[in-house]
């Protein structure tokens, strides 16, 4: 990885040094649907400007916690998200979660290396030619958007594409600051 891609672009914050809203950002954190905080990832980037990270971790944690998406496709489309910008950092966080909450492990590979993930499950194809659809061509076909709406309903099919683009600027975030990763783990997608 080039020099210039290891160090993140913003200074590492000190809980004990954290101002009153940042100390409100990171309390009201732990106590949403995450149960907890950590100074890493969005949300040590998020201090900087804890207003806007309040309500970023608000609707994250709504999209993420409390829709009607079941969390396998929920994991599974911020996995397709993190694939197309190669957010090494919520790539790491988040394919152990999806594969925890059922999505296959060759499907997690798949979509890793950018390969159509064709022994995922139904739901899984249909929501991933949505994802492929919108993210190349900025549009979705006829087809492809009613196969999502009929497995989804309306109400889930608008929190997916909610979701999609949470994790867009969660995904732009990380990579934009340079979000480090924990020690322990690889990149899992090579730098440009």
């Amino acid at each position: 990885m080039p020099k210039d891609l290891q160090s993140p672009r913003l200074p590492k914050l000190s809980e004990r040094d954290l101002t009153a809203d940042q100390r409100a950002l990171a309390e009201s954190i732990k106590s949403g649907p995450r149960g907890q905080f950590k100074m890493a990832g969005p949300f040590a980037i998020y201090l900087h400007a804890p207003a806007f990270g309040e309500r970023a971790q608000q609707l994250g944690g709504h999209l993420r916690f409390n829709t009607s998406l079941p969390p396998r496709l929920s994991e599974f489309a911020i996995l397709l998200s993190a694939a197309h910008w190669k957010a090494q950092y919520e790539w790491a966080m988040h394919a152990p979660m999806a594969e925890r909450q059922g999505v296959k492990p060759q499907t997690i590979r798949d979509i890793q290396i950018g390969r159509a993930p064709k022994s995922a499950r139904p739901d899984e194809r249909a929501i991933y030619a949505l994802v492929k659809e919108l993210y190349t061509k900025k549009r979705v076909s006829g087809a492809t958007f009613n196969r999502v709406k009929k497995l989804l309903g309306a109400a889930g099919t608008v929190e997916l594409i909610g979701l999609l683009g949470y994790y867009a600027m969660v995904s732009m975030t990380l990579n934009a600051f340079m979000a480090p990763l924990p020690a322990d783990i690889k990149p899992p997608f090579r730098e440009p």
